[in-house]
């Protein structure tokens, strides 16, 4: 195999790859003499197929799958070979080449910058402590009795907490909308779902009430003609209902999978969760925070300019993902507009895995095992879960990839020179 590598850029390399012909051939034989042995076609007895008929019917698609087999596992020869490490995926091309006995490919790539050693002990981070509280275990209690509410009609006016079932219709200067009728839903009063100038309105009005106000409509609004609109609504509200709360009794508790119905045992799995949030939320902060001091502290080095590309596009994806699960089908999200934070996100990443390299940093098994039994006992059957990452080699890489880089963070964290904070478990749980 020769190979021979040439610098486009400062971070982008041109590798040419020639490997014997020979190679291909040998490997595409053996499979068609496997397949023959195998083969059960119709009109022929099973291993006794003709090599001539398995080459027509499997030729091609054997040659296609041996091809690129060769190709991936000669490219990755060569990079080991020549000490390259690569940033983001290759595009790998073949080439015409003269010689009959030999088969040329190219790889253009992205390397992984210099970014010398690199030392933490300077870094100031600021780590977040906290803890479940009883108070945080009342809370999830409420809350989940709030979720098991029911809701009984009364006579009485509207107020915060009730259920208001309304119909409403605006008129802007050009349309009515809806053009005909109303639009009919329910809203629980405070829960700051509807436009505010709205939502004030229905403390206080009863069942039959109508009222008319005057709103303008953000520019984002769902309903493109309303949007950035001047606007009349009219509001009314056809019922009233409040809402009715489970007592944390056996019956409620045992609705939640615990079969002894006992409170005491309840509030420990509610403990349980909490505390695995939290500390799901606790590396989240932890991550984010590191990520940023080291990002900074490499604000100078040149990056691989396609893999911030590659990541803007994504997060352009997943951006408009979202708006359109939100209604929003018409909305845009050029991906330049997601540059700066892509190159923090391939930043981070790539300092993170630099960290690991100059270090020795190995992946931990064990954690890895820990991480994942705490994945599955978040879902009604863990023994699936864990069976499924197990068989899936891409959930499983995933799985690593995560743990490896929360092995850095930690590393990080405990060389750094560490400001210490501590917050409420409510505190702590808000988005960073």
């Amino acid at each position: 195999m020769q190979v021979s590598v040439e610098n486009t850029s400062n971070l982008e390399r041109r590798m040419t790859v020639s490997i014997p012909a020979d190679r291909l051939s040998t490997v595409i034989d053996g499979r068609l003499r496997d397949m023959a042995s195998k083969a059960n076609l119709k009109g022929f007895r099973k291993g006794k197929v003709p090599a001539k008929v398995i080459e027509q019917r499997f030729g091609q698609q054997v040659r296609s799958e041996a091809f690129g087999e060769l190709v991936r596992a000669s490219f990755d020869q060569a990079v080991r070979q020549e000490n390259v490490r690569i940033a983001g995926q290759p595009n790998i091309q073949a080439e015409p080449t003269e010689a009959e006995n030999e088969i040329r490919f190219t790889a253009t790539f992205e390397i992984i910058p210099d970014f010398g050693p690199i030392d933490v002990s300077a870094l100031q981070i600021n780590r977040v402590h906290a803890r479940v509280e009883e108070a945080d275990i009342d809370h999830m209690i409420d809350t989940l009795r709030q979720q098991r509410r029911t809701w009984e009609p009364v006579s009485r006016s509207a107020s915060a907490g009730d259920l208001v079932a309304i119909e409403t219709f605006a008129n802007t200067d050009a349309a009515r909308v809806p053009e005909e009728g109303a639009e009919k839903g329910t809203t629980v009063v405070g829960s700051g779902v509807m436009l505010p100038e709205l939502e004030a309105q229905l403390p206080g009005m009863a069942a039959g009430e109508q009222r008319e106000i005057e709103v303008t409509f953000p520019s984002g609004w769902r309903v493109p003609a309303l949007a950035g609109q001047k606007a009349k609504v009219t509001l009314k509200v056809n019922q009233v209902s409040e809402p009715n709360l489970p007592e944390a009794d056996a019956a409620f508790v045992k609705s939640f999978g615990v079969k002894s119905g006992k409170l005491e045992v309840f509030r420990q799995e509610v403990r349980a969760n909490l505390e695995r949030e939290l500390k799901g939320m606790l590396m989240t902060r932890l991550r984010a925070e590191v990520a940023q001091k080291l990002v900074a502290s490499f604000s100078s080095v040149e990056l691989p300019a396609k893999l911030i590309e590659n990541e803007a596009r994504g997060l352009a994806a997943n951006a408009q993902q979202q708006a359109r699960q939100q209604g929003q089908a018409d909305a845009v999200y050029p991906f330049d507009q997601f540059m700066i934070p892509a190159r923090n996100r391939v930043a981070a990443g790539l300092l993170v895995g630099e960290i690991a390299r100059q270090n020795g940093l190995k992946l931990d098994f064990n954690r890895v095992k820990e991480t994942l039994s705490l994945i599955a006992s978040t879902y009604e059957e863990p023994k699936q879960v864990i069976e499924l990452y197990r068989n899936d080699p891409n959930l499983m890489n995933g799985l690593q990839n995560r743990v490896m880089e929360e092995q850095v963070i930690d590393w990080v964290a405990e060389r750094a020179q560490a400001t210490d904070q501590n917050l409420s478990f409510t505190e702590a749980m808000r988005p960073v």
